[in-house]
C-alpha cells in the first residue's frame, strides 16, 4: 500500500529514481550559474573594449575570450544536451509508465466494493493522472526550482560585485515576487485540486454512458444522458473559469512587477554611473541581467504554479490509490490444497458491513451447511434470500463477520486468495468478457493451453459454431476475432458459451454456477448440460437457479429464505415434504420461479 502523507507518497514512487534526479538537479545548477557568468561576462567586455587599445587587444584578452566562447559554443550546449538526455530519455517517459505500473497493480487487488462504489473511468483517470503529477511535481522542484535559486542568487552576487546598491532593486523585487508566489500559488494549488476532481467525475460519467449504450439506446435517453455529462462539465468549468481568473491576477501583478524591477534597477545604474560608482559595462550587466529575469520570471511563477496544481492532483489521487485493501491475504496465508473438495459454511453471519436498524435481519444469519466432497448441490430461494452472497463468500469477494468457511478443513480466510480462486470455477448470470479476441478470453480459463484445448473445450460449450463465424471491424476472424468491451459485440447466450468454454478449459476441482443457463435457448442449453454434467464429474458443485428443472437432478436441494437454510434434501424428498420447495415448483412457470408479486399480479 502506497503512504498516504504527501511527501511519502511522493518518494515512495520516486526511490528508484533519484539517481537520475540527483544528475539532472546538478547539470539545472551548473547551466544557470554559467548563464549567470555570462551575462556578467559581457558587462567585463563592454569594459574591456571601452578602454583596450585595438593593437594589443587580443594578445592582451585573447585567452580569456576564447575560453569564453568554448563555454558559450560548447560547454553549455553540451551540458544542455545532457541535461535533456537525462530528462527525456531517462525520466519523463520511465517514471510516470513506472508508476501507472505499480499503482495499477495495487489499485487491481482492491476488493470488490472498491470498484462497486466508483466509476471505472474515474479511478483509470487517477491513476494516470496522478503518475503525471508526480513526476511533474518531482522533477519540477528538482530542476526548476534549484535553476532558478541559483540564477537568483547568482545574479545578487554577481551584481553586488559591481556595487551593492544595485542589489536593493533586485531584493525589492524579490521579496514582491514571494509575496505573489505566497499569495497566488497556494489558491492555483487548491483550484487545480478541484479541476482534478471534476476532470475525473466528468470523465467517470462519460465512459459510464458510454459502457452502458444499449441500456441508453434502449431508453432513448441520448438526451438524459447529454444532460448528465453536461451538469459535470458546468461543474468543471466552473473551476476552469476560477482558475483562470487567479491566473490573469497573478500574470497581471508579475507585469507590474517586473516593470519596477526594470525602472529601479535602471535608474539605479545611472545614478550610481553619474555618481562615478560603476563603469559602463556595469549598467550594461544590470540592465541585461534584469531584462534576462523579467523574461524568466513569469516563466518561473508558471512552473510553481505547475508545481501546486500537481500537488492538488497528487492529492486527490492518493485518496483513490493511497486506499487500504478491505481484503487482504493474512500473514499467515498459505495456497490453498484442495484434495477431496469438501465445503463446510460454520455458522455463517453477513450483511456487507452494514448495521442492522430495528427488526432488519442480516443477509445471512448463523448459517451452516456442509457439502461433501463430490456432492452436487443446487440453491433455491427467492431474489434476496442469500445465495449469490453464498457465492461471493467461498470465493473471498467479502470477509465474514462471524462464523467461517472451510476448504478441506482450511480457514479460507487463512489461504492465499488467488489460490482459492484458482480452485473454483465460476459462470454468473451476468457474463462480462474482456475487450479482447475470443481465444484471450477463453485462454483466462487456462493461460498455458494449447490451441487444441481451447478449440475442445468451445465445442464442449457449443460455441465453436458462432465462433468461426466472427469478423470484427479491424478484419480478423474467427478466435481471432475481438469481442467488445465486456463482449458487447456477442449476444447473451454468446457470451455465456465463451464464459462456459472458458471454465470448462480451467477444470478447477469445484464449480459454481450461478444462473450459469439463463441466457441461452432451451435447445443450446440442453446440449451444454450434457457437458456441464460431464464437467461435474468428481468435482463439488454449487449451482444457482431460478429454473428449476435445470438442478432438479442435484444430489441436493438447499432452500434458503431470509438468509436461513429452510430445507435440504432431494427434488423428490422436498416435494414429497410438502414445504416451500414444492410451492415453488408447483408456481413454476416455463420452467422459472415467479415472486409472490408476480403470482398476485397474475391472478
Amino acid at each position: 500500500m502506497p503512504p498516504q502523507g504527501f511527501l511519502a507518497f511522493c518518494w515512495h514512487y520516486t526511490r528508484p529514481f533519484w539517481p537520475l534526479l540527483l544528475v539532472s538537479t546538478l547539470l539545472s545548477a551548473v547551466i544557470a550559474f554559467l548563464e549567470v557568468y555570462l551575462f556578467a561576462f559581457l558587462g567585463q567586455l563592454v569594459d574591456l573594449l571601452t578602454a583596450a587599445n585595438r593593437d594589443t587587444f587580443w594578445a592582451e584578452h585573447g585567452t580569456h575570450l576564447v575560453i569564453m566562447g568554448a563555454i558559450a559554443l560548447i560547454l553549455l550546449p553540451l551540458l544542455n544536451f545532457f541535461s535533456e538526455a537525462v530528462s527525456h530519455q531517462g525520466l519523463r517517459g520511465n517514471y510516470a509508465m513506472r508508476i501507472r505500473w505499480v499503482a495499477h497493480r495495487y489499485v487491481l487487488r482492491q476488493s470488490m466494493d472498491f470498484f462497486t462504489n466508483d466509476f471505472a473511468g474515474r479511478v483509470a483517470t487517477k491513476v494516470m493522472q496522478t503518475a503525471l503529477g508526480v513526476r511533474d511535481a518531482v522533477m519540477k522542484f528538482t530542476e526548476v526550482l534549484v535553476y532558478v535559486v541559483v540564477y537568483f542568487l547568482g545574479a545578487l552576487i554577481l551584481v553586488a560585485t559591481a556595487d551593492r546598491w544595485l542589489m536593493i532593486p533586485l531584493l525589492i523585487w524579490l521579496a514582491g515576487y514571494a509575496a505573489a508566489c505566497w499569495y497566488f500559488v497556494p489558491k492555483l494549488g487548491k483550484l487545480s485540486q478541484q479541476q482534478a476532481e471534476m476532470r475525473s467525475l466528468v470523465t467517470g460519467r462519460v465512459v459510464d454512458s458510454y459502457t452502458n449504450i444499449p441500456t441508453v439506446k434502449l431508453f432513448a435517453h441520448a438526451d438524459r444522458e447529454d444532460t448528465y455529462a453536461r451538469e459535470g462539465m458546468d461543474w468543471m468549468l466552473k473551476s476552469v473559469n476560477d482558475s483562470m481568473r487567479m491566473s490573469t491576477l497573478m500574470t497581471t501583478a508579475l507585469q507590474v512587477l517586473s516593470g519596477v524591477l526594470i525602472f529601479t534597477m535602471s535608474a539605479m545604474a545611472i545614478w550610481l554611473w553619474h555618481a562615478g560608482s560603476i563603469s559602463t559595462g556595469a549598467i550594461a550587466f544590470a540592465v541585461g541581467l534584469t531584462l534576462r529575469l523579467k523574461a524568466m520570471s513569469q516563466w518561473i511563477i508558471w512552473e510553481v504554479a505547475g508545481l501546486f496544481e500537481n500537488v492538488g492532483v497528487i492529492q486527490d489521487g492518493i485518496e483513490t490509490i493511497a486506499c487500504d485493501r478491505s481484503i487482504k491475504d493474512a500473514p499467515d496465508a498459505r495456497p490453498l490444497s484442495v484434495k477431496k473438495g469438501a465445503i463446510l459454511f460454520d455458522h455463517v453471519t453477513f450483511n456487507y458491513g452494514k448495521p442492522l436498524i430495528g427488526r432488519d435481519r442480516p443477509v445471512l444469519q448463523n448459517l451452516t451447511l456442509s457439502i461433501a466432497p463430490g456432492e452436487k448441490v443446487g440453491l433455491v430461494g427467492r431474489s434476496g434470500a442469500g445465495k449469490s452472497t453464498l457465492s461471493n463468500l467461498l470465493l473471498r469477494f467479502y470477509d465474514l463477520e462471524k462464523g467461517r468457511i472451510l476448504i478441506d478443513g482450511q480457514d479460507i480466510a487463512h489461504v492465499t486468495q488467488d489460490s482459492l480462486r484458482a480452485a473454483i470455477g465460476v459462470v454468473t448470470q451476468d457474463t462480462s468478457l474482456l475487450h479482447r479476441s475470443v481465444i484471450d478470453n477463453i485462454r483466462y480459463g487456462k493461460p498455458d493451453a494449447t490451441m487444441a484445448e481451447i478449440e475442445a473445450a468451445a465445442r464442449k460449450a457449443h460455441a465453436d459454431e458462432f465462433i468461426a463465424t466472427l469478423m470484427d471491424p479491424k478484419g480478423r476472424r474467427g478466435y481471432e476475432a475481438h469481442v467488445g468491451e465486456r463482449g458487447v459485440k456477442l449476444s447473451g447466450g454468446q457470451r455465456q458459451r465463451i464464459a462456459i468454454a472458458r471454465v470448462l478449459l480451467k477444470n478447477a476441482p469445484i464449480l459454481v454456477l450461478d444462473e450459469a443457463t439463463s441466457a441461452l435457448d432451451s435447445e443450446v442449453e440442453q446440449a451444454i448440460q450434457e457437458n456441464l454434467y460431464a464437467l461435474m464429474e468428481g468435482k463439488t458443485v454449487i449451482a444457482v437457479a431460478h429454473r428449476l428443472s435445470t438442478i432438479a437432478a442435484m444430489d441436493r436441494l438447499v432452500i434458503m429464505d431470509k438468509g436461513e437454510i429452510v430445507e435440504d434434501g432431494t427434488h423428490r424428498e422436498l416435494l414429497d415434504k410438502g414445504g416451500l420447495y414444492a410451492s415453488l415448483w408447483q408456481r413454476q412457470s416455463g420452467g422459472f420461479l415467479l415472486e409472490d408479486e408476480d403470482l398476485a399480479a397474475a391472478e
